[in-house]
């Protein structure tokens, strides 16, 4: 992909996100005047002045333009359709502990590949993954040898989630002997995001994994508690079909998103879509997935 065709893509890209706002607005407007017509009530009084054009529109509107789109739909449209293609790297000059745990995550991720960073900088390796097809890059973060961050980056155009993780434990830490690391693509459970942003993150996370065999015995778990996702993988098996044997895989971690962006890591221009602020740390505004 050329520069010049990825910075016209990146512009109408912004443009479509810019037009989101006036479409949200005008297709609450509809709603409500179809709503009025079906119910037999009286047009909402700030819509009288507009009720002709708005009629007009729902009139012409079909199974295609009758629901709101968003650039949602544009970031992930071949979600389900193409398998994702995950790249899996770290920062530079990382410990012995972040390099396998960049190799559990690997593993984690089907049809991902795992580079040394060495020392290239961000930009080069987003240019390198758009030109190879990749559709998202996790970068793996430590403190004093312990694991402690991980971004997501969505391609070509986002959006990135940032976290911070807490309590990893890699393959060979768990007081179990670990089972045996199954290939599968994982069934997927997601528990606890119920809000516009959790709605979002859980976006993001599922479309880094394929579509899975119904027959597939893996099974990966995202599940939140007070904004704190713990994840957690397992194989399991059928002795009988009152019972089930689940076996913990690993490795297994807890993840808390700090900040949400539209665009890639490399675009400093892109606005944040949700970032925490330290005043959400009371009262109800904790509480955001």
């Amino acid at each position: 992909m050329s520069v010049r065709r990825n910075a016209r893509l990146r512009k109408e890209y912004l443009y479509r996100k810019g037009l989101e706002g006036k479409e949200k607005t005008q297709y609450e407007q509809k709603r409500k005047i179809k709503e009025a017509l079906e119910t037999g009530k009286a047009i909402p009084t700030e819509l009288k002045n507009n009720y002709d054009s708005l009629k007009a529109e729902i009139d012409f509107d079909d199974e295609n333009t009758g629901e709101l789109r968003s650039t949602i739909d544009d970031e992930y449209a071949k979600a389900g359709i193409m398998d994702p293609k995950i790249l899996v790297t770290t920062c530079r000059n990382p410990s012995s502990r972040l390099t396998s745990f960049a190799k559990e995550m690997k593993i984690i991720f089907p049809n991902a590949q795992r580079i040394n960073r060495g020392g290239t900088v961000m930009k080069e390796i987003v240019d390198v993954s758009r030109r190879n097809e990749i559709t998202d890059i996790v970068i793996l973060h430590e403190h004093r040898g312990e694991p402690d961050g991980m971004i997501v980056t969505h391609l070509p155009f986002g959006p990135t989630a940032y976290f911070s993780l807490s309590n990893c434990v890699l393959r060979h830490d768990l007081h179990d002997r670990a089972a045996t690391m199954s290939e599968a693509f994982p069934h997927l459970i997601f528990n606890n995001f119920s809000s516009t942003i959790g709605e979002r993150l859980q976006t993001v996370l599922k479309y880094l994994f394929p579509v899975p065999k119904e027959e597939s015995k893996r099974v990966m778990t995202f599940s939140n508690n007070n904004d704190t996702i713990s994840f957690r993988h397992h194989v399991y098996e059928k002795p009988s079909y009152k019972e089930v044997d689940l076996k913990e895989c690993g490795p297994r971690f807890e993840m808390k998103l700090y900040k949400l962006k539209l665009g890639t890591m490399d675009m400093s221009e892109a606005e944040d879509e949700w970032v925490l602020r330290p005043y959400m740390n009371s009262a109800k505004r904790r509480k955001v997935l």
